[in-house]
């Protein structure tokens, strides 16, 4: 399996999870991650690689392909990569192997008892083996063997072309082997790193072969078509070249049959998916009762409280618990999710060797070895990388999982937003909770955490399904829906769920629930209509999401009371899904006129008659209830444009125009 370095060791510890769960046959496949040295450099591939070393992976290698250039010049040009490297993971205490030099060498190499060529091969830098590739091989002679007249007498019985064919163990398939058959047979609990060196653009000579251009050289003429051919002893006659023929070997050739041997022992001759082969229902809603009849009065909890409470409790269903994978980078106390420390445990590969300094507390921390929390510290690079070797553990071991992970809402979408990409182009599968969400919902926090803006980039992500919930029912309700469709019908989907944590009172589920489900799911419903004895002339659809739907309830209940304004209360659980229907809907009536069809947002909203104003208040910015503008007319949207502060939620509210005074200030004639 290919993969990016910081996916690939997630991967591997997956493999070591699943086996420690009581889930068999799991850790016998090993992860293979083919890298380019410039890939290093990145900050979260440096910062990953002692855990695996904790871990004890060596089902884990990573082969790195240093070619010493990026795509615009060397590497370290001034300096040595591959030694680099070495050093680096050396020191994180890996298994290294270095393929370095081509069997060409090794007769000079047996004749160095000085150890002058050693030298020589040690203080030349990168840049200077790159020029190596492009001159010829009298270059070579001068530059680099003519450093002293014991090299340019070991080199004296070669060619200028012997010299510029002198070839790098990257090229050398014997030498491959032997490093990868090394790999694969390391008996030491650590992973394994190969560094091999090779030559950018291998293979094209003058055309493109060590030079700055690779990445920009589209096709070659056809002198360097025949340089290629005649390289690698490619039987196309000259009369064919400009064609540039697909060549393919006999059926019978060694080289077809070993191909198919291997595609044979890799599962067949088209890589494919696997499918489910049994569905998992989702829970039953009556059995989560508790969070459908909304709170006692006098009692006001978060939306992440009430998470936290039906993680705990669905962690305990007889079919779904064991297919849970909580995952949260370090905030768990935050999200009130310590009762699971205890409950399920903390994921260690080495358990727990030491008495944690919290263990006369109830909700002390424990590590276990079979533990199914995976609390991955800091880094929610590896968070999400854990995340997509779980929602992709079908895949790679027939084990259909959940993952559900937990983080703050400002480090998702924001920081590690091409990882959520890379996890849908692996149609991978969970559900991904964006807690402490809103520009004002986390109170004296400053634009470090103030998220408004996660539901707007999640809407640039097809297969990232998208809600904001206000009340127990409604998560719930979504999480149903979301097993229902990625683990009963197979859809291959991730669902996105911010969670709030201001606390106020959780409404029970309304009477015509069957109804309000239908909104729930679509992206909105009526929660509260028009309270008003006598019902005005003017009459205002007020639209609210989140902890903002119990601003507009307070506005609805003083524009009806003291400006004699007749004010329906809209809760819209998701912009986006609203805004997705409505243009899938405006495609289909292109297309077929003649059986045109309404999206949920127009036929909902204006099921009763139009609205002299349909004002929307969120805690996002205002570009994420605009999404809805163009399908409703006399449309006014509140959020929390500009820069965020540190400030009490009364405050910011106020400061951003979106409390109980601004709502009514807009909605007034």
């Amino acid at each position: 399996m290919g993969l990016g370095p910081l996916q690939a060791i997630y991967q591997a510890r997956h493999n070591r999870y699943l086996k420690h769960r009581g889930f068999k046959d799991t850790d016998a496949s090993r992860v293979w991650a083919f890298l380019g040295d410039g890939e290093m450099d990145e900050p979260e591939s440096m910062g990953s690689l002692t855990m695996p070393v904790r871990e004890g992976l060596n089902n884990l290698i990573f082969v790195i392909n240093c070619n010493l250039q990026r795509l615009d010049g060397p590497v370290r040009g001034n300096g040595k990569i591959i030694q680099e490297l070495e050093s680096l993971f050396r020191g994180a205490g890996w298994n290294i192997l270095k393929v370095i030099w081509g069997r060409d060498w090794d007769p000079l190499l047996a004749q160095d008892s000085s150890g002058i060529l050693k030298e020589r091969m040690s203080e030349a830098v990168d840049g200077e083996y790159q020029k190596y590739v492009v001159e010829p091989g009298a270059y070579t002679r001068q530059h680099f063997f003519g450093k002293s007249p014991e090299l340019l007498k070991m080199v004296e019985h070669l060619s200028d072309d012997q010299i510029r064919k002198l070839g790098r163990g990257g090229h050398d398939s014997q030498k491959i082997y032997a490093a990868f058959h090394a790999a694969v047979n390391n008996q030491n609990p650590t992973p394994t790193v190969i560094l091999a060196k090779t030559i950018k653009g291998y293979g094209l000579g003058d055309a493109a072969e060590g030079k700055n251009i690779t990445h920009q050289q589209k096709k070659l003429n056809e002198k360097e078509l025949k340089s290629f051919r005649d390289r690698f002893e490619i039987p196309i006659p000259d009369n064919q070249i400009k064609d540039i023929p697909f060549y393919r070997p006999e059926e019978t050739s060694r080289e077809i049959q070993y191909l198919k041997d291997r595609r044979h022992a890799l599962g067949g001759s088209v890589p494919k998916r696997q499918m489910i082969k049994k569905t998992t229902a989702p829970f039953e809603l009556k059995d989560m009762n508790e969070f459908m009849i909304g709170t006692p009065e006098g009692r006001d909890v978060s939306i992440t409280m009430a998470f936290s409470a039906f993680l705990s409790k669905l962690l305990r269903h007889p079919e779904l618990g064991k297919m849970i994978v909580p995952i949260v980078p370090d905030e768990a106390r935050t999200f009130g999710m310590d009762p699971i420390f205890r409950q399920v445990g903390i994921y260690s590969s080495a358990g727990q060797l030491y008495e944690p300094v919290d263990s006369k507390m109830v909700l002390y921390y424990r590590e276990s070895i079979d533990g199914q929390l995976l609390e991955e510290g800091i880094t929610e690079a590896g968070a999400m990388s854990a995340f997509i070797a779980a929602g992709t553990s079908e895949m790679s071991h027939q084990i259909p999982l959940i993952p559900m992970f937990v983080f703050y809402s400002m480090f998702g979408f924001q920081r590690v937003g091409d990882l959520i990409w890379s996890l849908q182009d692996s149609r991978c599968r969970g559900f991904l909770f964006g807690a402490t969400y809103g520009r004002t919902t986390l109170m004296g926090e400053g634009l470090q955490h103030q998220d408004g803006h996660s539901h707007l980039v999640a809407s640039a992500y097809p297969r990232i399904v998208s809600y904001e919930p206000a009340f127990a029912y409604e998560l719930i309700t979504i999480i149903q829906e979301g097993i229902r469709r990625m683990y009963q019908e197979g859809e291959e989907v991730t669902y996105y769920i911010t969670l709030q944590n201001e606390n106020y009172p959780m409404r029970a589920a309304p009477e015509n629930f069957t109804e309000v489900q239908e909104g729930i799911l679509k992206g909105m419903y009526l929660v509260q209509p028009s309270q008003a004895q006598v019902k005005s002339e003017k009459k205002i659809a007020l639209l609210g999401s989140g902890s903002l739907l119990i601003e507009a309830l307070k506005a609805q209940a003083v524009l009806e009371k003291n400006h004699g304004v007749s004010v329906d209360v809209w809760n819209v659980t998701s912009y986006t899904e609203l805004r997705r229907e409505a243009l899938r809907i405006e495609a289909h009536n292109l297309d077929n006129p003649q059986h045109p069809k309404t999206p949920w947002l127009v036929k909902t909203l204006f099921k009763n008659g139009a609205y002299d104003k349909v004002v929307a208040v969120s805690d996002n910015v205002t570009l994420v209830p605009d999404q809805i503008a163009r399908w409703v007319p006399n449309f006014h949207s509140l959020g929390t444009d500009g820069l965020g502060l540190s400030e009490t939620r009364e405050a910011l509210r106020k400061h951003f125009r979106i409390d109980m005074e601004s709502i009514v200030k807009t909605c007034r004639f």
